[in-house]
């Protein structure tokens, strides 16, 4: 076993090694730098991370581009590639002995390597807990095997760690602190250069490919029917890359009315968060999108289907243990915002429930101050919370 120096063998500053493997990684890891560094002023940070990272003070040894691998086929095509990586990583750790060593998110490359950090007698912390809240809860008893603490993003999650003896930490989640409590939507709409006075409907089918194949015909003829019952709906899709607009174009143009539609819709690049906000009403996939849509404090419906087999086996095998899917649900205990999974997610059913939506604004307004107080829950500056939890291991092992 290869145990970490002590500081009085050791007097050098504190190693920090961390490892991000997307983009909402990167950016957590680049507030959790800048506050550890905030804290310990002479401390070296390195690892796996991406261009925020490094801007932060990252060495990055590998780059997070290099995790980023999606789906079954994807990973076992890159899966040589992977171990290497994985290898070399390792061999690098051991040599730098990292007096902490911080996973960000993408658990599976990163627990496996917190475990066999932890196994040598590092310190290892997990920084976003995979939803235990919705799966498997014993898995939190697993997580707990390979870190010493786990940073939650949600203030349910701590109370499942403990049941498992796990020590997990809520620090809040780091949208909350980036969006305002009181956004405006006149403002918005104004960047955005749409028409003030007529209603929005924000449409949002989803990020990925697959999931823009599977939601955008569905949500194209939900709005192909609110379109036809209010000609004066500005209705308006962001797409997050070229990828995903691609896709869009390919389902709008198989769409029985895609001439309609493509001269109706208004297709823009990003600026999902801003068109949010400019909105009367946002028709979304389940997702973290469900999350940014209620701190922008706008009514939602929330579709989603996955494959049917998937389906079929998820509850068949009651692997899925909430009665709510969608974050804004789970969060307030209570259905706030209708969710159409599966075979209710019919354009029928998403019009509907976002006619309702339109033609009662007394309930609209009666959201606002639910999602403002969940708001405010999650607002806990989220890169200040995490780096007090890691710097607490730290000084716990080396003292003051």
């Amino acid at each position: 076993m290869t145990l970490p120096e002590s500081p009085a063998s050791n007097p050098r500053p504190f190693r920090i090694a961390l490892c991000a493997g997307e983009a909402s990684g990167d950016l957590l890891g680049a507030g959790l730098v800048q506050q550890l560094r905030q804290r310990f002023p002479d401390a070296e940070f390195a690892g796996i991370g991406g261009d925020q990272m490094r801007a932060a003070g990252l060495d990055a040894w590998f780059d997070a581009s290099e995790l980023a691998v999606m789906g079954l086929a994807e990973v076992l095509r890159h899966l040589p590639r992977l171990l290497r990586l994985r290898r070399a990583f390792r061999e690098r750790l051991l040599q730098w002995q990292p007096d902490v060593f911080v996973g960000i998110d993408a658990p599976d490359f990163n627990l496996g390597m917190e475990k066999w950090l932890r196994e040598r007698g590092f310190r290892t912390v997990h920084y976003v807990s995979p939803s235990v809240w919705a799966w498997r809860e014993k898995r939190a008893e697993k997580i707990g095997r390979s870190a010493d603490r786990v940073l939650c993003l949600f203030p349910m999650e701590p109370a499942i760690y403990a049941r498992h003896g796990v020590d997990a930490r809520f620090v809040g989640h780091p949208l909350a602190d980036e969006m305002p409590l009181d956004p405006d939507r006149d403002a918005a709409r104004e960047r955005l250069g749409l028409d003030l006075q007529r209603p929005v409907l924000a449409l949002l089918p989803g990020s990925r490919v697959g999931e823009i194949e599977r939601l955008g015909p569905d949500f194209l003829s939900a709005a192909a029917r609110l379109l036809d019952a209010d000609a004066t709906l500005q209705v308006v899709v962001p797409m997050a890359n070229e990828h995903a607009h691609a896709a869009f174009r390919r389902v709008l143009a198989a769409h029985p009315d895609s001439v309609r539609l493509s001269s109706a819709l208004r297709v823009i690049s990003g600026q999902a968060r801003t068109l949010m906000i400019a909105s009367d009403v946002i028709l979304l996939a389940s997702g973290t999108a469900t999350l940014e849509a209620m701190l922008a404090k706008r009514p939602m419906v929330v579709g989603y289907k996955v494959a049917p087999l998937t389906y079929s086996l998820v509850k068949g095998l009651g692997l899925l243990k909430v009665a709510h899917y969608t974050l804004p649900n789970v969060l307030a205990g209570e259905e706030v915002v209708p969710e159409l999974m599966q075979h209710d997610c019919t354009p029928e059913n998403l019009s509907a429930a976002v006619t309702r939506w339109l033609h009662d604004p007394a309930a609209a307004a009666a959201l606002q101050p639910r999602f403002r107080a969940l708001h405010e829950q999650l607002r806990r500056n989220a890169s200040a919370s995490a780096a007090d939890a890691v710097a607490e291991l730290l000084e716990a092992r080396h003292g003051p």
